[in-house]
């Protein structure tokens, strides 16, 4: 990380390719390979986020995608560098419409999710919160890409990427051999040849439970026993976040189906069944049914504490950024004039516009939704500022962690239940009241997300020698085409879901957590339909994971909210990971062999999760279109989907661990994740 802290008052940073040096960097060839990336990379993120609850990073990917296609044709580090970061913004595109824009159909304002008149306010949601977040970081950029105490560790490694690109390696081969794997096991699962999962119901025997006030009653629950997920792209998932943070998120799968669910239906079951109805089915029903509206609130209230408590932890942090972006705000307006071709952003009165530009179209937005002027100014005014402040703190987490750990939910829950509060005292009701909160919370999370990202491939840019303009004006260019075509992917996996005998957005199959609680949580404060038993009870749950030093209460939270099978699948990507590492403390690697093994299984996870995703969508698009493809068995069995497994697991833990190289080789560009 020694390049990050080049930016010292005693030591003037050198970018990789200096100032004086003209190089081609902003070309028609790199801007469409980096817009192909954009929406690609999107859509497998909202694939993925809509399922599991979560994101994974762009930039390492478009990084090797980018390089690898470039090279082909010749290109310069400062196109590649630019493809990059082009190609990773549709992925905080797309995490700022997962997190938000299907919380409309769960919340009931949008009863059908694919229509004409939905697409154009999701564009114009996405697009506005998008160009506020550029905006507001060509007001940001200068000071925070040279702040030594920031090291944006995730910018190092992909700049170390393209470093190392120039030396002959580039991972190419790692990341799409496992892309076409990840491709095959989805294809094959949907063409019906091994189940995806396992699942069976232990009943317990009925017993007679003595209750003082009511006498005695008959009580009889059950077990659901589940197999983790056979999906390359879950256990891709688990790889990357590690054994850790796997096991967090399965312990709260555990919570909910091993002690929630069981008790719950124990006490709860008989009073429910109609009489004489009590077979095996009726019993699996009333588990899921008591998972998704007894212990799914539950969890939000554990999600509502543990977004609260991950912003408490962070005060400092938001202190320091808020301050930091007034100040920025300041130098940018009456700065010295720059010269150097890697210090020239957009210029100032191009910003002021932008943002102008974006309050006026956000406030017709709002009206649109509220049918009240003033509550649409009040929510305007609320998004603006809200919008610059997360949008600092964004930037400033994204360098201390990296934009794959950068807590958007939190910051857009904040936002959205301020917004919430201020809808309730103007006298705002019902749908209008709930739609303009859920469109405050949509912008300023694009713009939150879009904000992190791109001053992550700034930093990037700073170290390599790009030229800051020419990165925005490409982001600019990447996050209007990704609102334009981020809408189309959602439908298709939505009413995909739904021809598929799902549930679409909030479903088991797309659980899409972050949106439901901010539906849930809109619903309920503007609406006064919150289920505040149940939240309370969550809450209290979620101070008690707190008080236990629980390393990360949200992720047992969503782990509560998700299916089991997912969880469990992340568990085991998160146990392959942790074998990895205990292989290379048997075989005493080094920090160079240890590099090696970390890039190495990184770019196979990212790899099958791509595949996967992809291939999701390529079926789900079938199905929209009501397009019928052939089946190996009608009812599939799970013993091939151990073999898969296997495979799986083969993959994550073999190749890694055989390119380790040897103890005498120089290091790799460490890539951190």
């Amino acid at each position: 990380m020694a390049e990050a802290k080049q930016t010292g008052p005693s030591q003037k940073h050198k970018p990789y390719v200096p100032a004086e040096t003209e190089m081609r960097e902003f070309t028609i060839r790199a801007l469409i390979i980096g817009l192909v990336m954009a929406v690609v990379l999107g859509a497998a993120n909202a694939y993925l986020g809509l399922k599991a609850g979560m994101t994974i990073a762009a930039t390492y990917p478009a990084a090797v995608i980018g390089m690898a296609v470039l090279r082909l044709m010749r290109g310069t580090i400062l196109e590649e560098n630019f493809a990059r970061t082009v190609g990773s913004i549709g992925e905080s595109v797309a995490a700022g419409a997962i997190f938000t824009l299907p919380a409309f159909f769960i919340a009931g304002i949008w009863p059908d999710f694919g229509t004409t008149g939905h697409y154009l306010e999701s564009t114009a949601i996405m697009f506005v919160g998008a160009l506020l977040g550029i905006m507001f970081v060509a007001l940001l950029r200068r000071v925070m890409v040279e702040d030594p105490e920031l090291p944006f560790p995730e910018s190092v490694a992909a700049s170390e990427i393209h470093k190392a690109g120039r030396a002959g390696g580039t991972g190419a081969k790692f990341l799409f051999s496992a892309m076409a794997m990840g491709a095959l096991i989805q294809a094959l699962a949907q063409l019906k040849l091994f189940a995806t999962r396992w699942e069976k119901f232990i009943p317990f025997t009925k017993a007679s439970i003595n209750l003082r006030a009511t006498g005695s009653v008959a009580a009889e629950s059950g077990l659901i026993l589940s197999s983790p997920g056979v999906s390359p792209a879950y256990i891709g998932v688990g790889y990357i976040i590690g054994p850790k943070l796997a096991s967090l998120n399965f312990s709260g799968g555990l919570l909910a189906w091993g002690l929630f669910v069981p008790i719950l239906t124990y006490f709860i079951g008989p009073s429910l069944l109609p009489a004489g109805d009590a077979n095996h089915a009726t019993w699996v029903d009333m588990a899921y049914n008591v998972w998704r509206y007894i212990v799914r609130p539950i969890a939000i209230g554990g999600m509502l504490v543990s977004a609260a408590f991950t912003l408490f932890r962070m005060r400092k942090s938001l202190k320091t950024g808020l301050a930091r972006s007034i100040s920025d705000v300041k130098k940018a307006a009456t700065g010295e004039q720059v010269t150097a071709r890697t210090d020239k952003d957009i210029s100032f009165k191009w910003v002021m516009t932008g943002i102008a530009a974006a309050g006026i179209a956000t406030f017709f937005i709002y009206n649109y939704f509220a049918q009240d002027v003033l509550a649409a100014l009040v929510a305007t005014v609320v998004m603006i500022l809200a919008g610059f402040f997360f949008a600092a703190v964004s930037g400033y987490l994204v360098g201390i962690i990296g934009s794959s750990n950068n807590p958007i939910s939190g910051l857009t829950l904040s936002t959205l239940l301020v917004a919430a509060i201020l809808m309730v005292a103007l006298g705002m009701k019902g749908i209008p009241g709930v739609a303009a909160v859920l469109g405050v919370a949509a912008v300023v999370c694009v713009a939150a997300a879009v904000a992190g990202e791109m001053l992550q491939d700034l930093k990037a840019g700073h170290i390599l020698g790009g030229t800051p303009w020419k990165m925005q004006a490409g982001d600019l260019i990447g996050v209007a085409l990704s609102a334009a075509v981020m809408f189309i992917p959602l439908v298709i996996l939505h009413q995909g879901d739904i021809k598929m005998g799902g549930t679409g957005f909030g479903g088991t199959n797309l659980s899409a957590p972050q949106a439901s609680l901010m539906a849930f949580l809109s619903q309920g404060i503007v609406g006064g339909e919150m289920a505040w038993p149940l939240i309370i009870v969550g809450m209290f749950m979620g101070v008690g994971f707190i008080l236990m030093q629980v390393r990360s209460p949200m992720l047992v939270s969503v782990g509560m909210y998700l299916p089991l099978e997912t969880t469990f699948a992340i568990f085991v990507g998160g146990i392959l990971k942790g074998a990895v590492d205990m292989i290379g403390t048997r075989r005493q690697h080094n920090d160079a062999q240890k590099a090696r093994v970390e890039n190495t299984g990184v770019l196979l996870a990212s790899g099958m999760i791509a595949g996967e995703a992809l291939t999701g969508l390529v079926f789900a698009a079938l199905a929209f279109f009501e397009i019928q493809w052939f089946t190996f068995f009608e009812e599939p069995g799970f013993i091939i989907s151990l073999f898969v497994l296997a495979v799986i697991a083969w993959i994550l833990i073999g190749i890694p661990a055989r390119n380790a190289g040897r103890a005498d080789e120089p290091a790799p560009p460490s890539a951190v994740f």
